[in-house]
Protein backbone atom coordinates (compact mmCIF):
# COMPACT_ATOMS: atom_id res chain seq x y z
CA UNK A 1 0.00 0.00 0.00
CA UNK A 2 1.20 3.21 -0.98
CA UNK A 3 2.53 5.29 2.67
CA UNK A 4 2.07 9.34 2.48
CA UNK A 5 3.27 11.27 4.64
CA UNK A 6 1.53 14.94 5.23
CA UNK A 7 3.10 17.32 7.28
CA UNK A 8 0.61 20.23 7.98
CA UNK A 9 0.13 22.14 11.24
CA UNK A 10 -3.71 23.01 11.00
CA UNK A 11 -5.01 19.94 12.57
CA UNK A 12 -8.59 20.35 10.19
CA UNK A 13 -6.78 20.73 6.92
CA UNK A 14 -4.61 17.86 8.10
CA UNK A 15 -7.45 15.62 8.73
CA UNK A 16 -9.23 16.59 5.82
CA UNK A 17 -6.30 15.77 3.78
CA UNK A 18 -5.57 12.59 5.30
CA UNK A 19 -9.43 11.19 5.23
CA UNK A 20 -8.91 12.11 1.31
CA UNK A 21 -6.37 9.88 0.63
CA UNK A 22 -7.42 7.05 2.73
CA UNK A 23 -10.44 6.77 1.17
CA UNK A 24 -8.41 6.39 -2.12
CA UNK A 25 -6.59 3.80 -0.59
CA UNK A 26 -3.68 5.07 0.74
CA UNK A 27 -2.01 4.58 3.94
CA UNK A 28 -1.31 8.11 5.85
CA UNK A 29 0.51 9.32 8.76
CA UNK A 30 0.33 13.02 9.53
CA UNK A 31 2.77 15.38 11.46
CA UNK A 32 2.43 19.10 12.91
CA UNK A 33 5.98 20.15 11.75
CA UNK A 34 9.06 19.74 10.65
CA UNK A 35 10.04 17.87 13.95
CA UNK A 36 7.23 15.19 14.09
CA UNK A 37 7.92 14.61 10.26
CA UNK A 38 11.83 13.90 10.95
CA UNK A 39 10.63 11.09 13.39
CA UNK A 40 8.20 9.63 11.34
CA UNK A 41 10.27 9.89 8.27
CA UNK A 42 13.02 7.64 10.51
CA UNK A 43 10.48 5.14 11.67
CA UNK A 44 9.74 4.32 8.01
CA UNK A 45 10.01 6.05 4.73
CA UNK A 46 7.17 7.01 2.75
CA UNK A 47 6.40 7.07 -0.85
CA UNK A 48 5.54 10.49 -1.32
CA UNK A 49 5.33 13.86 0.94
CA UNK A 50 2.64 16.77 1.31
CA UNK A 51 4.27 19.31 2.83
CA UNK A 52 2.91 22.87 4.23
CA UNK A 53 5.29 25.67 3.47
CA UNK A 54 4.71 27.44 6.60
CA UNK A 55 5.17 25.52 9.79
CA UNK A 56 5.32 26.17 13.70
CA UNK A 57 9.09 25.03 14.03
CA UNK A 58 10.90 25.80 10.21
CA UNK A 59 9.80 26.58 7.08
CA UNK A 60 8.57 23.59 5.06
CA UNK A 61 10.76 24.43 2.28
CA UNK A 62 13.70 24.82 3.71
CA UNK A 63 13.25 20.89 5.27
CA UNK A 64 12.90 20.25 1.40
CA UNK A 65 15.90 22.02 1.04
CA UNK A 66 17.87 19.80 3.14
CA UNK A 67 15.23 16.09 1.64
CA UNK A 68 16.59 16.95 -2.05
CA UNK A 69 20.44 17.37 -0.39
CA UNK A 70 20.92 14.56 1.32
CA UNK A 71 21.23 11.42 -0.96
CA UNK A 72 19.26 9.05 1.38
CA UNK A 73 16.36 11.40 0.79
CA UNK A 74 16.87 13.07 -2.84
CA UNK A 75 14.72 10.84 -4.89
CA UNK A 76 11.87 11.35 -2.41
CA UNK A 77 9.02 13.03 -4.22
CA UNK A 78 7.26 15.95 -2.24
CA UNK A 79 4.11 17.80 -2.96
CA UNK A 80 4.09 21.52 -1.28
CA UNK A 81 0.40 22.04 -0.15
CA UNK A 82 0.21 25.68 0.74
CA UNK A 83 -2.19 28.73 0.82
CA UNK A 84 0.86 30.90 -0.86
CA UNK A 85 0.25 30.58 -4.64
CA UNK A 86 2.05 33.34 -6.35
CA UNK A 87 4.36 33.05 -9.01
CA UNK A 88 7.33 33.61 -6.97
CA UNK A 89 6.07 31.07 -3.79
CA UNK A 90 5.49 28.50 -7.03
CA UNK A 91 8.83 29.17 -8.60
CA UNK A 92 10.54 29.48 -5.41
CA UNK A 93 9.53 25.72 -4.37
CA UNK A 94 10.00 24.14 -7.56
CA UNK A 95 13.36 25.33 -7.30
CA UNK A 96 14.35 23.77 -4.03
CA UNK A 97 13.12 20.62 -5.48
CA UNK A 98 9.63 20.11 -5.11
CA UNK A 99 7.81 17.88 -7.41
CA UNK A 100 4.33 19.63 -7.68
CA UNK A 101 2.83 22.59 -5.59
CA UNK A 102 -0.72 22.57 -4.78
CA UNK A 103 -2.68 26.08 -3.41
CA UNK A 104 -5.13 25.56 -0.60
CA UNK A 105 -8.22 25.55 -0.88
CA UNK A 106 -7.63 22.40 -3.22
CA UNK A 107 -10.07 20.22 -4.84
CA UNK A 108 -10.07 16.36 -3.64
CA UNK A 109 -10.45 14.73 -6.47
CA UNK A 110 -7.48 17.04 -7.81
CA UNK A 111 -5.23 16.35 -5.05
CA UNK A 112 -5.65 12.62 -5.64
CA UNK A 113 -5.29 12.74 -9.52
CA UNK A 114 -1.89 14.79 -8.75
CA UNK A 115 -0.51 12.85 -5.80
CA UNK A 116 -1.02 9.68 -8.46
CA UNK A 117 0.76 11.19 -11.15
CA UNK A 118 4.07 11.99 -9.08
CA UNK A 119 3.83 8.53 -7.93
CA UNK A 120 3.56 7.33 -11.29
CA UNK A 121 6.22 9.59 -12.68
CA UNK A 122 8.30 8.42 -10.00
CA UNK A 123 7.69 4.70 -10.95
CA UNK A 124 8.34 5.18 -14.38
CA UNK A 125 11.74 7.38 -13.66
CA UNK A 126 13.02 4.03 -11.38
CA UNK A 127 11.80 1.32 -13.73
CA UNK A 128 13.38 2.88 -16.56
CA UNK A 129 17.10 2.79 -14.97
CA UNK A 130 15.96 -0.50 -13.65
CA UNK A 131 15.30 -1.49 -17.42
CA UNK A 132 18.29 -0.16 -19.10
CA UNK A 133 21.40 -1.46 -19.81
CA UNK A 134 25.02 -0.14 -18.84
CA UNK A 135 24.25 2.99 -21.43
CA UNK A 136 27.03 5.29 -21.45
CA UNK A 137 26.76 9.02 -23.00
CA UNK A 138 29.68 10.88 -24.01
CA UNK A 139 29.09 14.62 -24.81
CA UNK A 140 32.74 16.43 -24.68
CA UNK A 141 33.97 16.25 -21.36
CA UNK A 142 30.45 15.38 -19.63
CA UNK A 143 30.30 11.42 -19.24
CA UNK A 144 26.90 10.00 -18.28
CA UNK A 145 25.84 6.69 -16.71
CA UNK A 146 22.07 5.85 -16.98
CA UNK A 147 21.98 2.46 -15.56
CA UNK A 148 23.78 4.22 -12.40
CA UNK A 149 22.14 7.50 -12.79
CA UNK A 150 25.99 9.22 -12.65
CA UNK A 151 27.53 12.27 -14.53
CA UNK A 152 31.06 13.43 -14.52
CA UNK A 153 32.93 15.93 -16.39
CA UNK A 154 36.11 15.33 -16.97
CA UNK A 155 36.17 12.23 -14.06
CA UNK A 156 34.28 14.48 -11.52
CA UNK A 157 31.25 13.61 -10.42
CA UNK A 158 28.38 16.09 -10.84
CA UNK A 159 25.67 16.48 -8.31
CA UNK A 160 22.46 16.30 -10.04
CA UNK A 161 18.37 15.57 -9.39
CA UNK A 162 16.33 13.20 -11.10
CA UNK A 163 15.06 16.01 -13.17
CA UNK A 164 17.79 17.71 -14.06
CA UNK A 165 19.47 14.47 -15.01
CA UNK A 166 17.18 13.25 -17.09
CA UNK A 167 17.24 17.02 -19.18
CA UNK A 168 20.90 16.40 -18.96
CA UNK A 169 20.87 13.33 -20.63
CA UNK A 170 18.27 14.32 -23.12
CA UNK A 171 20.48 17.33 -24.41
CA UNK A 172 24.11 14.80 -24.36
CA UNK A 173 21.76 12.33 -26.39
CA UNK A 174 21.11 14.81 -28.83
CA UNK A 175 23.70 17.76 -29.09
CA UNK A 176 22.89 19.62 -31.56
CA UNK A 177 18.64 19.46 -31.48
CA UNK A 178 16.65 22.06 -30.38
CA UNK A 179 14.15 21.39 -27.61
CA UNK A 180 10.89 23.39 -27.03
CA UNK A 181 9.74 23.75 -23.25
CA UNK A 182 6.68 21.69 -24.40
CA UNK A 183 9.27 18.72 -25.42
CA UNK A 184 11.23 19.13 -22.72
CA UNK A 185 7.99 18.64 -20.88
CA UNK A 186 6.63 15.95 -22.22
CA UNK A 187 9.92 13.73 -22.26
CA UNK A 188 10.88 14.57 -18.78
CA UNK A 189 7.88 15.63 -16.68
CA UNK A 190 4.96 13.74 -18.50
CA UNK A 191 2.22 15.93 -17.25
CA UNK A 192 -0.29 18.11 -18.16
CA UNK A 193 -0.26 19.98 -14.32
CA UNK A 194 3.74 21.17 -14.92
CA UNK A 195 3.85 25.02 -16.17
CA UNK A 196 6.43 25.98 -18.77
CA UNK A 197 7.92 28.07 -16.44
CA UNK A 198 9.05 25.14 -14.43
CA UNK A 199 11.77 24.18 -17.32
CA UNK A 200 12.97 27.60 -16.87
CA UNK A 201 13.58 26.88 -13.05
CA UNK A 202 15.42 23.20 -13.67
CA UNK A 203 17.66 24.86 -16.40
CA UNK A 204 19.17 27.56 -14.37
CA UNK A 205 19.79 24.64 -11.70
CA UNK A 206 20.91 22.16 -14.43
CA UNK A 207 23.40 24.88 -15.55
CA UNK A 208 24.33 26.12 -11.74
CA UNK A 209 25.90 22.22 -11.10
CA UNK A 210 27.54 22.40 -14.09
CA UNK A 211 29.35 26.39 -13.18
CA UNK A 212 32.48 25.83 -12.81
CA UNK A 213 33.56 22.60 -15.11
CA UNK A 214 34.65 22.23 -18.33
CA UNK A 215 30.75 21.45 -19.56
CA UNK A 216 29.60 24.58 -18.17
CA UNK A 217 28.83 26.35 -21.20
CA UNK A 218 27.26 22.77 -22.81
CA UNK A 219 23.69 24.02 -22.77
CA UNK A 220 22.84 27.14 -24.86
CA UNK A 221 19.44 28.96 -25.27
CA UNK A 222 18.06 29.10 -28.22
CA UNK A 223 15.95 32.93 -28.05
CA UNK A 224 12.62 32.09 -28.65
CA UNK A 225 12.61 28.24 -29.14
CA UNK A 226 14.31 26.74 -26.43
CA UNK A 227 17.22 25.18 -25.64
CA UNK A 228 19.78 22.61 -27.10
CA UNK A 229 23.34 20.98 -26.16
CA UNK A 230 25.85 22.63 -28.23
CA UNK A 231 28.42 19.33 -28.01
CA UNK A 232 31.62 20.28 -27.11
Amino acid sequence: MTFLLIVEDELPIRELVSFVCEREGFEVVGAADVGEACAALKARRPDLILLDRMLPDRSGQSWLEDLKKDPETADLPVIMLTARGEERDRVEALDAGADDYIVKPFFPRELVARIRAVLRRQGQEKARVERSDENIVRCGPLVMNEARFEASVDGVPVKLSGKEFRLLHLFASHPGRVFSRAQLLEAVWESVYVDERTVDVHMLRLRKALAGTAAEDLIETVRGVGYRCRGL
